[in-house]
């Protein structure tokens, strides 16, 4: 993977150099649109080797807040010109800085808050192996997570077993469980549709990609994020 590491610092310097303006503006419009607190979110995400490291983006939710890690489209700790930041994803800018560090790659799988990444067993470790990514099949595939969850939380609402069960049909409820589940918050719908079905897809891919490495997919995978176009990847299209 010496190619992709060469990639990954010469791409990231040159982007810098070239988008600076880009980020200075954001950083100033985050300031102006969302007062009281820094232009740049920095948190602790599991890197290579389970090694914690600073993930840096641009801060797209109010300052004061308490929740999950897991957002949902409409979360109201989302602030209007953060969801804009967040759909055009231009919060993941500042990512370029942790790729020129040698902190994260282009392509890879999504950095993770402790307690998930670094908590997988067996054969699903091999994600560790690898660098963290501003991109890649699983950010890909999951391009719209935030608005695909509050789909799924509004679809629980709303409907009842059978329909659900109809809509999602790799989700597998025991009809009790359903039950129980009815009484919990959109926040805990959330959570449960994320760590039961997007996350363990997310590793299946994530782990598909470290086994069947190609440059020349991390190339079309870039130009699929750039130009929001899907791509063929582990037989299915992203």
């Amino acid at each position: 993977m010496i190619l992709k590491w060469l990639f990954d610092r010469v791409v990231a310097f040159v982007g810098l150099c070239f988008l600076w303006p880009v980020l200075l503006v954001v950083a100033i419009m985050v300031k102006i649109k969302m007062p009281g607190g820094p232009a740049f979110f920095v948190q602790k995400r599991v890197g290579k080797g389970g090694k914690l490291f600073n993930c840096h983006k641009f801060r797209s939710m109010t300052v004061n807040h308490n929740g999950s890690t897991v957002s949902v489209a409409g979360d109201n700790r989302i602030t209007p010109f953060g969801a804009t930041l967040r759909h055009y994803k231009l919060d993941e800018l500042p990512g370029l800085w942790d790729v020129l560090i040698g902190n994260m790659s282009f392509v890879g799988p999504r950095p993770d808050v402790p307690g998930y990444a670094d908590k997988l067993e067996g054969d699903d470790r091999d994600v560790l192996k690898l660098r963290p990514g501003i991109t890649g099949p699983a950010t890909l595939k999951y391009r719209l997570e935030d608005e695909m969850i509050a789909a799924f939380v509004d679809c629980f609402k709303n409907t009842n077993y059978h329909e659900l069960t109809a809509n999602y049909p790799l989700i597998k409820i025991p009809e009790a469980d359903y039950e129980t589940m009815k009484g919990m918050d959109d926040q805990k719908l959330a959570v449960w549709y994320n760590d039961n079905v997007i996350y363990p897809d997310k590793v299946r891919l994530n782990c598909y990609y470290y086994r069947h490495y190609s440059f020349i997919k991390d190339i079309e995978m870039i130009f699929a994020t750039v130009l929001g176009r899907k791509v063929i990847f582990a037989g299915e299209e992203v």
